[in-house]
């Protein structure tokens, strides 16, 4: 079933609001309710794998449920969506994941419009982003092509398990980048912070498209050129 553009992009809004609203506010109550911070991360990570497979989920047939500027360029560049349409997309993600950061102060009784001063920078954290967002599309991409059933499980899992790996804690976003530099809470980062994760999540993003696109290629058909001499006989 095709959905028209408006539905698309408020699906994508929506999805990325609540997406963000469960990083931000999970990130609030697990610090509210400990001051261990490993549990504090575990108390953001299964909360935000666990949103993500019931968004893509319910979304999915809807939008695509992408959520991520990085995911939508990847589409973009491989010819599945035009051009105009993915801006409209990237600009509904955006907006949608700045309003689950508002919604999330709201919940929690804080000021709504707040600053980042949490810093992450660094080549290590620089380079986590690249790592984060490589894994997430090419997670994405292998599951549509291999088990395309399975996509909502797999980046749920990828994204909880990427929490832990990574050195960044897996923004993996450029939307949600944004969104969390204007929450000056756990899950928060640096407004000047943002253009190098949002860089290094883009080049992780097109590497992954590059790669997926030759590793899951479909094989070519085999001629009696290419069998073993005893399978030609």
């Amino acid at each position: 079933m095709a959905f028209n553009l408006s539905r698309r992009l408020a699906a994508e809004a929506l999805g990325t609001a609540f997406l963000v609203a469960t990083v931000v506010g999970s990130g609030i109550m697990a610090d509210r309710l400990t001051n261990d911070v490993a549990l504090a991360l575990l108390g953001n990570t299964l909360p935000t794998g666990a949103i993500l497979v019931v968004l893509i989920t319910i979304l999915g047939p809807i939008s695509g449920a992408h959520f991520n500027p990085a995911v939508k360029l990847v589409f973009a560049l491989r010819r599945e969506i035009e051009a105009n349409a993915a801006l409209a997309y990237v600009a509904a993600q955006v907006l949608g994941g700045i309003a689950g950061t508002l919604l999330a102060h709201a919940m929690f009784e804080l000021p709504l419009l707040q600053a980042s001063q949490t810093m992450r920078t660094g080549s290590g954290q620089w380079i986590a982003e690249a790592v984060a967002a490589f894994g997430l599309v090419f997670t994405i991409l292998a599951g549509l092509r291999f088990r395309p059933e399975g996509v909502p499980w797999l980046v749920g899992l990828y994204i909880t398990a990427a929490y832990w790996f990574t050195a960044s804690t897996s923004f993996a976003n450029p939307a949600v980048a944004i969104a969390r530099a204007f929450t000056d809470t756990f899950a928060g980062i640096r407004p000047i912070d943002v253009p190098a994760f949002i860089a290094a999540q883009l080049v992780g993003a097109i590497i992954a498209m590059a790669v997926a696109g030759w590793l899951a290629a479909e094989p070519k058909p085999k001629t009696s050129a290419n069998l073993e001499p005893e399978a030609a006989q």
